[in-house]
């Protein structure tokens, strides 16, 4: 069956105005509009987002004669949205409350909950356009900061979709993406999507720490099971059309008006700038460098000349507008302080340059000054090194900008410290024609590989990797036709064995062991499934031996402590498989005990075999790391004790080699013949006890992750409810 590709952003890479009475589309320039489009006309795919003007209710007629065009046209699906929707999601939450704290400007941000209802609305639009026109098949590939609740609202009513999102901008780090009101609502909308990009592993780190701080939710290798569904977060870099740049520069028009820049800038050296007039930028930084240079470099007066390009932006927000008086200021101070009429310093353009401007610039360009302060990719950097032919020109680069992480070769720079900007460009300046060609030419290489079309194909084919680990995964989920074989098989036998794990199997983890005690509907549903003569339940646990005899020692059950070294048959005392330890533990609750001092939170538990360090109440980073730092300590020294060391659900437990729920499992069956065997876990150390059961018995793995059980359930609900079923009357 077909399928498409239904590209989503806040915006269509058309502004739509009237002009004599007819609907006239004018082509947005920018790396997303760039990237997407090649997209489109590759794919043959369609395109949702707003057209860049609003329709009031007597206006719907318009409206609907522009959708029919734009569909027909140009595969445009169009997002009509109010001047007061506009106004509060774009310019309010979107504009002024993410915009500045995804770029760290927390003092700029503004929490008003009327923008928090209006983006919500706004998503739910985009949402119920996508249902009209999604099919089975399709991929749905939103894109940016202004619509990350819509993957969430998409997997709610379109469960099996294949939806990916892309953030263009930073994620922030938890200290500052913490400060938003709703944090936690945002993380929720994005894991709603199958696979998140963004354009850097920082970006992505962010973005995995703040899932677990804030929901939770762990993750190994970028991938995170949200209620039973694995979602993958990782980098992708956006590129740019290396060829089509380069093709560009052989046209005659720009060769035309390169001549005509020339001609403006004489013989000088020309530094070029090139931004949106944004906050973010480090516009008015990078002048006041300018101005240093010029005043610690007398020599260089009049032998250079900085063309910069401010295209307007978002100006009817107060921040940019203040922006662009200061930065009008700053311009006129230089020019009147160090120009005359022979040379203007600061050549200022404030208007949106089109392609064959920026590339005659950008070929004549003998500096490119890149400073923002903060910026989520940056493709000026990389259209500036793919236009120069001859190799020559010097890129200086924020470290700010995700594009430093692949540019290596410019001259990277912390855009606040005006000195290092003043001496990059001195250092540019007087760069040898021979560097800055063995430079470039590293960098173009790099820019002809990851282009924008490895970037669509690298996401794209990332994309349906995860929906395959997903269906491998799901291929195992016990469906309801495999629960109905399950309880016919139960049924009809006449001796069963049920062996169940407790901590998270029958109960959800709690941040302290005596926090997750078995709750009455527990109690009351093992004593029921006890009670049957048929029945022979087996609790196997990790859990002391104390602990599971208080809890379950009235109820008629085998119980099993400590990964097998300890067994309690009905009515028979507790006996132990091995002696305890009377030499190791010293020395290892010596290590223990120094993690402890050094993460506050955690704690040592001691069972009689065992020692076990919980961190479930730290801090998630700091012991993350601890954990790493504890457990290549003692796989040095455990050998030399038979010791082994696991990891379980934010613990790590020592004990002794030779005992784990493996073996417990071959007693257990050699003691007696069942008919019908079921068995639950959900960590590693459940593993070894899937791995001993005869190919006819059920084994159920709690969660959604590579597993050696035949089935899985997601969690422990499904679990309660199995047994719930099996327990009472009808099952079937």
């Amino acid at each position: 069956m077909s399928k498409k590709i239904i590209l989503v952003s806040n915006r269509l890479p058309i502004t739509v105005r009237k002009s004599e009475n007819k609907f006239v589309f004018d082509h947005n320039a920018g790396g997303l509009a760039s990237g997407l489009n090649s997209i489109q006309k590759n794919t043959g795919s369609v395109w949702v987002g707003w057209p860049g003007t609003y329709f009031s209710k007597r206006r719907l007629n318009n409206a609907a004669t522009l959708e029919k065009k734009l569909v027909n046209e140009l595969k445009y699906y169009p997002i009509f949205l109010s001047k007061t929707e506009i106004d509060e999601y774009y310019r309010g939450f979107c504009n002024s409350t993410i915009w500045p704290l995804f770029h760290y400007f927390t003092k700029t941000a503004t929490y008003d909950r009327g923008f928090w209802e209006s983006y919500k609305k706004v998503n739910e639009i985009f949402c119920g356009k996508i249902l009209k026109i999604a099919g089975k098949n399709d991929i749905i590939w939103i894109h940016d900061y202004h619509l990350m609740l819509l993957p969430q609202l998409l997997r709610e009513r379109l469960p099996e979709a294949k939806i990916g999102f892309f953030l263009h901008i930073p994620f922030p780090a938890f200290e500052v993406y913490r400060l938003l009101p709703q944090r936690s609502e945002i993380l929720q909308g994005l894991l709603g999507a199958d696979l998140i990009g963004f354009h850097t592993a920082e970006y992505t780190r962010h973005f995995l720490t703040s899932v677990y701080r804030l929901l939770g939710l762990d993750y190994s290798l970028g991938q995170i099971n949200t209620n039973g569904r694995l979602v993958k977060a990782d980098s992708f870099p956006l590129g740019i059309d290396y060829q089509k740049i380069q093709g560009g520069l052989k046209e005659s028009i720009v060769q035309k008006k390169a001549r005509v820049f020339k001609g403006e800038t004489g013989n000088r050296k020309i530094i070029l700038s090139v931004d949106r007039l944004d906050y973010t930028k480090g516009i008015l930084e990078r002048l006041q460098a300018f101005s240093e240079f010029l005043e610690k470099y007398p020599a260089r007066r009049k032998q250079v000349v900085l063309v910069m390009v401010a295209a307007p932006s978002r100006q009817e927000i107060n921040e940019y507008w203040k922006l662009k008086k200061e930065v009008e200021k700053l311009v006129k101070n230089i020019n009147s302080k160090y120009g005359d009429r022979q040379w203007t310093p600061v050549w200022y353009l404030h208007q949106t340059l089109n392609r064959n401007e920026l590339l005659a610039l950008y070929s004549l360009a003998d500096v490119c000054l890149v400073t923002p302060l903060r910026d989520g990719m940056n493709l000026v950097s990389k259209e500036y090194v793919a236009a120069r032919r001859d190799k020559k020109g010097v890129l200086i680069l924020s470290e700010m900008a995700g594009a430093a992480e692949e540019l290596t070769e410019a001259l990277i720079i912390n855009p606040s410290n005006k000195d290092e900007v003043v001496e990059a460009i001195e250092a540019a300046l007087k760069m040898p024609t021979g560097e800055q060609q063995e430079r470039n030419k590293i960098m173009q290489k790099k820019l002809g590989h990851y282009s924008e079309k490895w970037w669509t194909n690298r996401y794209l084919s990332s994309l349906s990797k995860i929906k395959n680990d997903q269906k491998n995964l799901q291929a195992k989920l016990l469906t309801k036709l495999k629960r109905k074989t399950l309880y016919e098989d139960f049924h009809k036998s006449k001796r069963r064995l049920l062996i169940l794990d407790y901590d998270g199997t029958l109960v959800h983890f709690a941040n302290t062991p005596w926090q997750a005690r078995p709750d009455k509907t527990l109690l009351d549903l093992l004593e029921r499934i006890s009670s049957d003569s048929k029945n022979d339940l087996v609790i196997l646990s990790g859990r002391d031996k104390d602990t599971l005899d208080k809890w379950f020692g009235k109820l008629k059950m085998t119980l099993v402590a400590e990964h097998g070294i300890w067994i309690k048959k009905q009515k028979q005392n507790w006996k132990s498989r091995i002696e305890p330890p009377a030499f190791w533990k010293t020395e290892i609750r010596q290590v223990l005990v120094f993690f402890v001092d050094r993460t506050p939170g955690s704690f040592i538990e001691e069972k009689t075999h065992s020692l076990v360090w919980h961190y479930r109440g730290a801090e998630p980073i700091l012991s993350r790391i601890r954990c790493e730092e504890l457990t290549e300590t003692l796989r040095e020294i455990t050998p030399a004790f038979n010791l082994q060391v696991l990891e379980g659900s934010k613990i790590v437990e020592i004990k002794n080699a030779d005992i784990n729920k493996g073996r417990a499992i071959f007693e257990l069956l050699e003691s007696a013949k069942w008919d019908f065997i079921l068995v639950f876990g959900d960590d590693r150390t459940d593993e070894d006890m899937f791995n001993a059961l005869p190919t006819t018995a059920y084994s159920i793995k709690i969660g959604l992750s590579q597993t050696r059980a035949k089935y899985s359930v997601r969690m422990v609900e499904d679990v309660r409810k199995l047994l719930s079923d099996l327990a009472g009357k009808s099952h079937v």
